[in-house]
């Protein structure tokens, strides 16, 4: 097992657990005094790109890429010539070809297309407590990045608020309430999905959205994710919730009506209840039974006004992989994103995240076969976003060449909410009076937060650049949070910039799998990316053998 290193002493960071291959911990703390890669770069954005006290060190690397199969065995080319995605005049005008004038912004969809600044999104963040709870500074950071958010599975179920008449929704003030704080700061880039499982099938809430919101909405269907192979959970503390829920028609483990579960609970021997959600397709049994109920349902959701359908699968076998690419040419969506094992923002089965599924670089590698087998079959491709892992530069430069042309996007799921924690986090020690609204977890500074300032101005290398987007008087009402996000994706902007610059692409549609190397041989045949030795061999020995 590879064991990846708690400590980047040129970056200047650490890791409070065990890290992952994304550099996030493997348990992300919400209350964390940092200070990951990603939690840093939420401060001080582009600044984190290169090593700490320059102009009095130097600085080498210390990688591990030749060992085992994964994204961090994909390196990446650079080239000695040459600039794809300029103009033959632009060419010639060397001060054009340089990395801030590289295009990072990416397209999606079949007949509308969706506008992002950068190319990646969110994961969905559901009906996770933690997901509530950050939600104005995740999605006030998107809309100002101008990247898609994602509206996660359940939020009307588990909302006590929302009025479900005769088995069907007709208000949830939460659900309206995550649509609208996005809306308010919408610049015409990125979109808001909200995600639909079983249970929201059964609610109606694509009919409710239909209703209050028409075509702003880009609606997602669930077909599962990388972090498990059964529904989504959430875990409650109170018995009262708890019994509220399984009423809701959810699974509720163990059973809150329960006797003898109520005693346990009562004497503090049960503390805690999981909330399930159920299997989709159970009542099917064949690909193409699987196939004639998922087209009814998108022809259902054109029917009542849904211009714009995606759908979500997880890290299935390559069965479940062929099916939601043709099934998806098929019905025309304008996404597909794909998540590999084994990753997750919200309440997983834990060894069931460590050993069920496959792992993001099989299943992407797979992705583009059978993407290419459907594109000669005279198949239209779907727009793909991958998933699985993925928090830094050098990973979005990765999946879209290992995808292309195919991925338009990367989905990233813990590693955009580090910037609303640490943000609330601030704001409430900054600010007391707010603590409570916006869930801080510190009440005074760190040193770690110090070490940069005492004010907004000071630890946030993006303020002025947020404050110039937005106005002042704006910035008062700003969820601190926000701003962080705004610093991590300005640093995850310039550092694609950079790769893109120096592998002589100048606009992202010109990233191509030749942009990718494998550092060994096990990675070169899983994704049929050439081994960094023999990549360019041929081209090498034209040139000595002229």
């Amino acid at each position: 097992m590879i064991q990846w290193p708690k400590k980047n002493d040129a970056l200047g960071t650490s890791n409070r657990g065990e890290p992952c291959e994304s550099g996030l911990c493997s348990r992300c703390d919400s209350s964390c005094k940092g200070k990951c890669e990603t939690w840093l770069s939420s401060l001080r954005g582009r600044e984190m790109i290169y090593p700490r006290d320059f102009g009095n060190i130097t600085a080498g690397s210390a990688n591990t890429t030749s060992l085992g199969v994964g994204y961090h065995a994909l390196r990446i080319q650079g080239y000695a010539y040459g600039a794809k995605g300029v103009t033959e005049e632009e060419r010639c005008k060397s001060d054009c070809c340089k990395f801030p004038n590289v295009d990072i912004e990416t397209t999606f969809g079949n007949e509308i297309k969706v506008k992002c600044r950068l190319p990646i999104m969110t994961g969905a963040l559901g009906s996770t407590i933690i997901a509530a709870k950050y939600w104005n500074s995740f999605a006030v950071g998107a809309a100002l990045c101008g990247f898609p958010i994602v509206i996660g599975e359940n939020v009307v179920g588990v909302d006590r608020e929302s009025r479900i008449e005769d088995g069907k929704v007709k208000s949830s003030p939460e659900l309206e309430r995550r649509i609208d704080i996005f809306l308010r700061y919408y610049e015409g880039y990125g979109a808001v999905f909200v995600q639909t499982n079983v249970e929201d099938t059964r609610n109606g809430v694509a009919e409710y959205l239909i209703d209050k919101y028409g075509d702003r909405i880009i609606l997602e269907l669930k077909w599962g994710q990388g972090a498990k192979n059964i529904g989504g959970e959430i875990q409650v503390t109170s018995l009262e919730y708890a019994k509220f829920l399984k009423e809701r028609g959810y699974i509720v483990d163990p059973d809150p009506f329960d006797p003898v579960v109520e005693m346990a609970f009562s004497r503090g021997a049960v503390k805690a209840f999981a909330r399930h959600s159920r299997l989709g397709a159970t009542n099917l049994n064949t690909p193409a039974q699987v196939q004639e109920d998922f087209m009814k349902s998108v022809e259902h959701l054109r029917s009542i006004g849904f211009k714009r359908i995606s759908l979500k699968t997880g890290a299935y076998g390559m069965e479940a992989l062929a099916m939601s690419l043709r099934y998806a040419a098929d019905a025309k969506l304008d996404l597909l994103t794909i998540d590999g094992a084994g990753g997750g923002t919200g309440m997983s089965p834990w060894n069931m995240m460590e050993h069920w599924g496959v792992p993001s670089l099989s299943l992407h590698a797979k992705a583009h076969e059978y993407a290419k087998i459907l594109e000669a079959e005279g198949h239209e491709v779907p727009d793909l976003s991958f998933a699985g892992g993925f928090a830094r530069e050098d990973h979005i430069f990765k999946a879209i060449a290992l995808g292309a042309p195919y991925a338009k996007l990367v989905c990233m799921g813990r590693a955009p909410m580090i910037p609303g924690f640490l943000g609330s986090n601030i704001e409430g020690a900054l600010r007391p009076k707010r603590k409570k609204n916006v869930h801080g977890n510190w009440d005074e500074l760190p040193p770690s937060v110090h070490a940069y300032g005492r004010i907004p101005e000071e630890i946030f290398a993006g303020w002025e650049a947020v404050s110039d987007k937005i106005g002042k008087d704006e910035m008062k009402k700003l969820p601190l949070g926000a701003v962080c996000m705004y610093n991590y994706a300005d640093k995850l902007s310039c550092g694609l910039q950079q790769f893109m610059a120096g592998a002589r692409k100048f606009k992202l549609s010109e990233i191509d799998r030749s942009d990718l190397m494998a550092a060994n041989k096990e990675t070169a045949e899983e994704t049929g990316i050439p081994y960094m030795a023999e990549a360019q061999n041929e081209q090498a020995l034209a040139i000595l053998k002229a």
